[in-house]
């Protein structure tokens, strides 16, 4: 069973079991897929779908992060349970150590010497580690490999 399956089949589980907030977020997230199929004209993949799920995530972070500020404890769980059932969802992310050791072979791969070789690392490093690892934290950690 590919993920979008799983979604779909986990919103039934949740609609019996009354399960709102689980059945509210997948039911984007499916929303979201449904998007991408209309506008492209395709069939998304399972690294589609973690992709969709990654950027919906970023999006609940940074909404998580703005009610903290404003003082709005009640919107904060909300998004904390949000990102929740969507970590559940996600591949496990890599340690600094496994990102470091992965990163160093696509320098290597790539021939890198130098920051100017950045765009072509991070090309190749986002083909292969895909949803493990935050865009930033793979930007940091090049940046301080290359230098």
């Amino acid at each position: 069973m590919n993920l979008k399956e799983q979604i779909k089949n986990d919103i039934k589980e949740a609609m019996r079991a009354k399960e709102t907030a689980k059945r509210d977020t997948l039911r984007n997230i499916q929303a979201a897929i449904k998007q991408i199929e209309v506008d492209d004209r395709r069939e998304v993949s399972d690294a589609d779908v973690e992709a969709i799920m990654m950027k919906y995530l970023k999006q609940r972070e940074d909404a998580k992060t703005q009610f903290a500020e404003a003082g709005r404890d009640d919107l904060v769980e909300k998004e904390e349970a949000e990102i929740a059932i969507i970590k559940a969802y996600l591949p496990e992310p890599m340690d600094d150590a496994e990102l470091e050791s992965v990163l160093k072979e696509v320098i290597a791969s790539v021939g890198a010497q130098s920051m100017k070789d950045m765009g072509k690392v991070m090309g190749a490093a986002k083909s292969s580690i895909g949803s493990r690892a935050d865009g930033g934290r793979i930007n940091m950690m090049v940046k301080n490999l290359l230098s």
